[in-house]
C-alpha cells in the first residue's frame, strides 16, 4: 500500500505528465460543451431527423478511418508534443468557423476537417502519457485520464445546461474554442527538454534501419503484433461487436429525449451528466482496488451494465419520472467506467512503448469504421420502428453481448502473468 502511494504522490509530481494531464481536461471539458451544443442546436432548434443527425457521427468518424493508421504512425515518428499543440490550434479555429454554418449542409464539411486534425491528437496523447510515466505508474495513469474524460462529462453537460438557459448554443461553441487555447497554452508551458529527454531516450533504442521503414511497413507492424496477441485481438473483436450496438443508438439520444420530454431540452444534459457521475465514481473504485484485472469479467460487467440502462431508457414513458432518467444514467455511466478504463489499459499494458501509438491509431480506425456503417442504419431504424423501441432492442442486445463476455471471459481472455498498477509492491497479478 506504501508503495502505491508513493508511486501515485510521484505520478502527481510528475511536472511533464500534469501539464498534459491539465491540457487533457482542458480539451475533454470544452468538447462536451461543444458535443452538447450541437446536438440542441441540430435536434431542437434545426428539428433534424433521425437519419441526419445519425450523419453527427459520421461526419467525426471519416478522417478516423481515412488517417487513423496514418496518426498512429506518425504519433509514433513524431514530436507528439508539438502534434498536440498544432491539433489544439486548429480545432480552435474550425470550432469558431461552426459559428457561420447556417445549416446542415454547411455544417458537415467543418466537422469533418475537425475531426481529420483531432484524429492525430488520441494517438499522440496516448503515446506521449506512454512515454512520460514509468511503468507502474502506468494504470494511475490511464485511471486519471479516464477520470478527466468521465468528469468531463458531469462538468460539460452541466455548465453547457446552464449556458444554455441564458445564452445560445453559439456561446457554447466559443467556450469549446477558448479551451482548447487553454489546452495549447498548456502544452506550451511545457518545457522542451523534458520532453524531448524522454523521446531521446526512445530513439536510441531503436535500429537506424527501423528509422528508414516506410510508414506502411510500420503500419503493418502494429496489426501483426494484434494478430500475434490473444489479449489484444480478443479485446478488438469483442469492443468491435459492442461498439456496433451501441453507436445504433448513440447518437440518437437527442430523438429518444425529443419524445420523452419534448420541452425539456436540458434533460439530454442531466441524463449524461448523471452518466458521468457514476462513471468517475466507479473508476475511482477501480483506482483504489489492489486485486487482480479480470479483463473478461470487467469488459462483460460493462458492457452488461450499458446494456441494461439503454433498454431501460427504452421503457420510459413520454414525461415520465425525471428521477427514472437518472439513475438509468448513472448505471450507464457506471458500465462505461468499467469497460473504458479496462479496455485502455490492456491495450497500454499488452503493448511494447514504441507500438503504442500504432495500436491506438488502429483502434481509432476500427472505431470510425463502426460509426460510418452503425449510425445510419440505427437512424433508419428509428426512422422506421421509433425510438423507444429501437433503444429497447438494442439494449438487449448489448446485455447479451455483456454476458457472453462474462462466461467465456477465461477463454477469450487466457490467463496472462503481468503486473497492475500496483506493482511497485512487487506483487505479481493475473489477468484473466
Amino acid at each position: 500500500m506504501t508503495a502505491s502511494k508513493q508511486a501515485k504522490s510521484s505520478l502527481l509530481r510528475n511536472k511533464v505528465y500534469m501539464r498534459v494531464y491539465g491540457a487533457y481536461t482542458a480539451a475533454a471539458f470544452g468538447d462536451w460543451f461543444d458535443i452538447l451544443a450541437i446536438q440542441v442546436l441540430v435536434g431542437y432548434r434545426w428539428q433534424a431527423s433521425p437519419l441526419m443527425l445519425a450523419l453527427l457521427p459520421i461526419a467525426n468518424a471519416l478522417p478516423s478511418i481515412l488517417l487513423g493508421s496514418v496518426a498512429g504512425v506518425a504519433a509514433d515518428r513524431l514530436n507528439k508534443l508539438k502534434l498536440m499543440r498544432i491539433c489544439d490550434l486548429f480545432t480552435a479555429a474550425l470550432t469558431l468557423f461552426i459559428l457561420l454554418a447556417p445549416n446542415m449542409v454547411w455544417l458537415f464539411p467543418i466537422l469533418i476537417v475537425r475531426a481529420a486534425i483531432s484524429t492525430l491528437n488520441v494517438p499522440a496523447q496516448q503515446a506521449l502519457t506512454r512515454s512520460i510515466v514509468r511503468e507502474e505508474q502506468l494504470l494511475q495513469a490511464t485511471s486519471l485520464n479516464g477520470i478527466v474524460n468521465q468528469g468531463s462529462k458531469i462538468g460539460g453537460p452541466l455548465l453547457g445546461g446552464l449556458a444554455l438557459s441564458f445564452l445560445s448554443p453559439q456561446w457554447c461553441i466559443v467556450l469549446n474554442a477558448c479551451f482548447r487555447l487553454s489546452s495549447y497554452l498548456l502544452l506550451w508551458s511545457v518545457g522542451k527538454e523534458a520532453v524531448n529527454s524522454v523521446e531521446e531516450g526512445e530513439k536510441t533504442s531503436k535500429s537506424a534501419e527501423k528509422q528508414k521503414e516506410s510508414l506502411s511497413i510500420i503500419w503493418k507492424e502494429g496489426w501483426s503484433f494484434i494478430i500475434r496477441s490473444r489479449l489484444l485481438l480478443s479485446s478488438m473483436i469483442f469492443g468491435l461487436i459492442g461498439a456496433l450496438a451501441i453507436q445504433m443508438i448513440d447518437f440518437q439520444f437527442t430523438s429518444l429525449f425529443r419524445e420523452l420530454a419534448p420541452d425539456q431540452e436540458s434533460l439530454l444534459g442531466w441524463m449524461v451528466a448523471a452518466s458521468g457521475a457514476g462513471a468517475i465514481i466507479i473508476i475511482l473504485i477501480i483506482n483504489k482496488m489492489n486485486r487482480e484485472v479480470r479483463y473478461g469479467w470487467r469488459l462483460g460487467s460493462g458492457y452488461a451494465l450499458i446494456g441494461v440502462s439503454i433498454g431501460g431508457l427504452g421503457l420510459l414513458p413520454q414525461d415520465g419520472s425525471v428521477l427514472a432518467v437518472l439513475i438509468l444514467g448513472f448505471v450507464l455511466g457506471i458500465g462505461n467506467g468499467i469497460y473504458m478504463v479496462t479496455f485502455n489499459y490492456c491495450l497500454q499494458k499488452e503493448t511494447p512503448p514504441d507500438l503504442i501509438g500504432r495500436v491506438f491509431g488502429i483502434q481509432s480506425t476500427i472505431l470510425g469504421v463502426v460509426m460510418i456503417v452503425a449510425p445510419l442504419l440505427g437512424g433508419l431504424t428509428v426512422q422506421a420502428v421509433g425510438p423507444a423501441r429501437t433503444f429497447l432492442s438494442f439494449g438487449l442486445v448489448i446485455l447479451v453481448i455483456g454476458l457472453f463476455g462474462i462466461l467465456f471471459g477465461k477463454l477469450l481472455w487466457p490467463a496472462s502473468k503481468t503486473r497492475n498498477g500496483d506493482s511497485a509492491s512487487g506483487q505479481v497479478k493475473e489477468l484473466v
